[in-house]
C-alpha cells in the first residue's frame, strides 16, 4: 500500500497577510471567521480598526459592518492569492442580529462576502445551508406571540463554497489519488445536499480564562467532511481563522497537510492538546466511516438484492464503479516536528 506523510503547520499571526505561503500552492481553504456585528466579536474587530469602535458607539450598524467586512476582505484577497487555480474556498458564516439606536435589522454577512470573492476572481458554486435548529423556549425574537412586530429566527448558517478559476486539473498521480480518496456512494447523497440537517453544533464556550470567551469553532464533522469533498489525500488545507483547530484536525483524520493562522498566541497549548489527541482516535473515527458504509450495504442488499461491484481494498460491497479504489488513510505515527509543526505518517 502507499505510505503518505502529512505536515501541519501553525502560524500565530495575522492571516491578512500570509508571508509564509507561497502563491497558488494551497489546495482547499476552510474557515469561520469571527462573525461582523455579533458582540463577542466586537472587541477583536476594534483591535483591527479603533474607527469600529467609533462606529459602534456611535450607534452606526451600516458603518461598523462595512469597515469590519473591509478588515476580513484582506483575508479573502490572501486566500485567492495561495490557492492553486481550480482550489475551492468553503466559508462558514452566519448572519447577525442586532438592535441600535431601537432599530432591529439583520446583518447579511454572507451576503457581502460573498460579493467581495466574486469581485476578485472567485466563481460560485451551490452553497451549503447548515441547519441548526433550535427548541429552546426563549428562541423567540421581537413581539412574541404580536403582529408584526415578531421576527423569524435564525437557525442556519451559510457556507460559501467559492472556486478560483476552473475546475481543476489532475496529473497522473493525482489522478490515482483521486480515485483512492473517493467517497462512498450513500456519503455523496448526503454531503452534496445543500442542507445539512445531521451536524450539530458545538457549545462554543472555551473553559480557560486566558482564551476569549467564544469561539467560532465548528464541529469536527463539519471539517472533516468539506475536506473529503472538496480535496484529495496529501493535499494542503488552509484555515486562516484556525481558533481551537477544528480544521487540522480533519486534515489529520483524512489525511491531508494543513496551514492554520490564529491572531490568539492564547490558543496555542488547546490546539496542540487537541490535534495530539485526535491523533490518537483518528483510526477509529475512520473505522467508524467503514462500519457505517458496511451498514447501508447490509441494509440496501435486504431491500434491493445484492450490490453490483466490489472494492478492491477492503473486498466489501459497494454501489458503483467510482469506489473501486476507494482506501482510507491508516495514521501510523503522529509527532511534532518542531515548535508549531507536526507531522503524520499514513499507511
Amino acid at each position: 500500500m502507499r505510505k503518505m506523510k502529512t505536515e501541519h503547520k501553525i502560524y500565530y499571526s495575522d492571516a491578512r497577510n500570509m508571508k509564509e505561503i507561497q502563491n497558488e500552492s494551497v489546495d482547499l481553504m476552510i474557515t469561520s471567521p469571527p462573525y461582523p456585528m455579533i458582540k463577542m466579536w466586537d472587541e477583536i474587530f476594534s483591535e483591527q480598526n479603533p474607527e469600529i469602535k467609533k462606529a459602534l458607539e456611535n450607534n452606526n450598524g451600516e458603518l461598523a459592518f462595512e469597515l469590519m467586512h473591509k478588515e476580513l476582505d484582506k483575508v479573502w484577497n490572501e486566500t485567492f492569492r495561495v490557492l492553486k487555480n481550480g482550489g475551492i474556498a468553503c466559508i462558514n458564516i452566519g448572519d447577525a442580529t442586532r438592535t441600535l439606536k431601537e432599530v432591529f435589522q439583520i446583518y447579511m454577512s454572507h451576503a457581502r462576502i460573498l460579493n467581495h470573492c466574486l469581485k476578485i476572481g472567485f466563481h460560485a458554486l451551490p452553497e451549503i445551508l447548515w441547519i441548526k435548529e433550535t427548541n429552546k423556549p426563549d428562541k423567540f425574537m421581537g413581539s412574541g406571540m404580536l403582529p408584526v412586530g415578531a421576527y423569524v429566527t435564525l437557525e442556519h448558517e451559510h457556507i460559501l463554497v467559492l472556486r478560483k478559476d476552473g475546475k481543476r486539473k489532475f496529473s497522473s498521480l493525482e489522478t490515482e489519488i483521486r480515485r483512492e480518496s473517493a467517497f462512498f456512494w450513500e456519503e455523496r447523497n448526503i454531503w452534496f445536499s445543500d442542507k445539512w440537517h445531521d451536524i450539530k453544533g458545538i457549545t462554543q464556550g472555551l473553559n480557560n480564562n486566558k482564551l476569549r470567551d467564544r469561539s467560532g469553532a465548528y464541529p469536527l464533522d463539519l471539517a472533516y467532511r468539506l475536506i473529503n469533498m472538496f480535496s484529495i489525500q496529501g493535499d494542503t488545507i488552509l484555515d486562516p481563522f484556525l481558533g481551537t483547530g477544528t480544521t487540522t484536525a480533519g486534515a489529520i483524520v483524512s489525511g491531508r497537510s494543513s496551514i492554520g493562522y490564529e491572531i490568539d498566541k492564547n490558543f496555542k497549548e488547546f490546539v496542540e492538546e487537541k490535534i495530539t489527541n485526535i491523533s490518537e482516535i483518528t483510526n477509529k473515527i475512520t473505522d467508524k466511516r467503514i462500519n457505517e458504509h458496511k451498514t447501508f450495504v447490509e441494509k440496501r442488499t435486504k431491500e434491493k438484492g445484492e450490490l453490483k461491484y466490489i472494492n478492491e481494498e477492503y473486498k466489501f460491497p459497494i454501489m458503483t464503479r467510482q469506489e473501486i479504489n476507494i482506501k482510507l488513510p491508516y495514521l501510523k505515527q503522529f509527532n511534532k516536528k518542531e515548535e508549531n509543526v507536526f507531522e503524520a505518517n499514513y499507511n
